[in-house]
C-alpha cells in the first residue's frame, strides 16, 4: 500500500466515532443524492452522506433501506432544521405573482403552471421520526441546532451527530447542544450557506480562516469543508486542524452522483470557475455556477421567500435537467470545482487520501 493510503487512514478522533477507515465524508446534497455514489464512498472506507431535503417520512424510509442494501459500511443522513424564517404560505394572489414571473420557465421545459400546494416541505418531526427509525450511524444537520429531546434520543439508539456550523459562535452553539462533531463549512462551499446564528451575508469565513479557529474553540472532531477537492485541500484542511474533510463538488461531478450528464459536464468545463451567491433560485443564499435563469431572476422585481421560491423553481429545474438545459438548473458547486479531475468516487478518495503523503 503506497505511504500516502498508510498516513490517511490512520485512526483517528473522526474515524473511531464514525467506524470508517479513512477521515473523508460526502458532502449531503439536497436533491442530487443518489444512493449508489453514498455506497461508493463508505464502501471505499469514508462516511457516505444522503441529503434529505424535501423527503417525506415514507421516502426516508425507503432510501434508508436501499442504502442499508447497497452498503454495510456506516452512512449518514441529512436533515435541514426549520430556522424560523420559513414562510409556510402566502396569499393566493401573491402566490399567483410569483408564478406569472417564472412563467417563461415552465413554458420553456413544456410544463404547465403549477396550483398553489397545501404545504411547501414536509413535516419537520415527520422526518425525524423516520431517520430516528431508520437508524444510520450518523445524523448530520444544517441549518441549526438539533434539539435536546433529539440528541437525548438519537444517542439513546446509538447514533453520532453531526452539526455544521459557518462561524466560531455557531460551532460552540452545536458543541454546547450535544452534537459528536462538527463541519466547519467555509464560504467557498457549493450549495446552500446553512448559517443560522446570523444572516448567511454576515457569515461568509472563508474555509481555512475557519477551521483552526473552530478546532481552537470546540474539543469535539472538526470536518473542514468548502474549497477542497484534491490532495493539497485535504493536507492544509488536516495541517490546521481539522480530524476530517467533507467535500462536495468532486463528488458531485463523479459518475456515481445523481447530477444528469450536462451539470456533471459543467463541473469538468471553464464554467465552473465562476461561482456566485444567490438567493433567485431557493429564497435562500447558495453557491452555484450562474446561468441565465440566475441572471435573468436577479433582475426581476423580486423573489418568493423560503421555501416558496425553491418549492416553484423546483417544479422546472428537474424537467430542465432531464432535458439537459443547464441554463434552467440550479448548478450549485463550490470555489474548488476548478480543481477537480477525476469522474469517479474511487478516484476521488484515491485523490484526497493521498494527501497523507504531503503530511507524512
Amino acid at each position: 500500500m503506497p505511504a500516502a493510503q498508510n498516513t490517511s487512514a490512520r485512526p483517528n478522533r473522526i474515524t473511531a466515532l464514525f467506524g470508517t477507515d479513512v477521515p473523508v465524508v460526502l458532502g449531503p446534497f439536497g436533491g442530487v443524492s443518489s444512493v449508489e455514489l453514498t455506497a461508493a464512498v463508505s464502501g471505499g472506507g469514508g462516511l457516505g452522506s444522503y441529503g434529505l431535503y424535501g423527503y417525506s417520512a415514507e421516502a426516508i424510509l425507503t432510501t434508508a433501506a436501499q442504502l442499508k442494501k447497497a452498503t454495510a459500511k456506516p452512512f449518514a443522513l441529512n436533515l435541514w432544521i426549520p430556522t424560523g424564517d420559513e414562510t409556510p404560505s402566502i396569499p393566493k394572489e401573491e402566490f399567483d405573482h410569483y408564478v406569472e414571473t417564472l412563467k417563461p420557465y415552465f413554458d420553456e421545459v413544456g410544463l404547465p403552471l403549477p396550483e398553489m400546494p397545501h404545504r411547501y416541505l414536509p413535516d419537520y418531526d415527520e422526518q425525524v421520526a423516520a431517520v430516528l427509525e431508520a437508524r444510520p450511524a450518523v445524523v448530520s444537520f444544517v441549518f441549526g441546532v438539533p434539539a435536546p429531546e433529539l440528541v437525548e434520543e438519537a444517542h439513546r439508539r446509538g447514533i453520532v451527530l453531526v452539526g455544521t456550523a459557518t462561524t466560531v459562535a455557531e460551532a460552540v452553539a452545536l458543541e454546547a447542544g450535544g452534537v459528536d462533531a462538527v463541519v466547519a463549512s467555509g464560504m467557498e462551499s457549493g450549495g446552500h450557506r446553512v448559517s443560522f446564528l446570523k444572516p448567511a451575508e454576515e457569515s461568509l469565513i472563508g474555509t481555512f480562516a475557519l477551521v483552526p479557529q473552530v478546532a481552537d474553540a470546540v474539543s469535539i472532531p472538526v470536518i473542514a469543508a468548502g474549497g477542497i477537492a484534491d490532495r493539497r485541500g485535504y493536507a492544509a484542511a488536516r495541517a490546521l486542524g481539522a480530524d476530517a474533510v467533507q467535500v462536495g463538488s468532486a463528488f458531485l461531478a463523479t459518475r456515481e452522483s445523481a447530477a444528469v450528464p450536462a451539470y456533471r459536464a459543467v463541473l469538468h468545463s471553464p464554467a465552473a470557475s465562476e461561482t456566485v451567491l444567490t438567493r433567485v433560485l431557493s429564497g435562500r443564499l447558495a453557491r452555484g455556477i450562474p446561468n441565465r435563469v440566475i441572471g435573468e431572476l436577479s433582475t426581476t422585481a423580486g423573489t418568493a421567500p423560503f421555501p416558496v421560491q425553491n418549492w416553484l423553481t423546483g417544479r422546472f429545474r428537474p424537467q430542465a435537467a432531464a432535458q439537459g438545459n443547464t441554463e434552467l438548473m440550479s448548478l450549485w458547486a463550490g470555489q474548488g470545482t476548478p480543481l477537480i479531475r477525476h469522474d469517479s468516487a474511487a478516484d476521488v478518495l484515491a485523490e484526497l487520501l493521498s494527501g497523507g503523503e504531503i503530511l507524512a
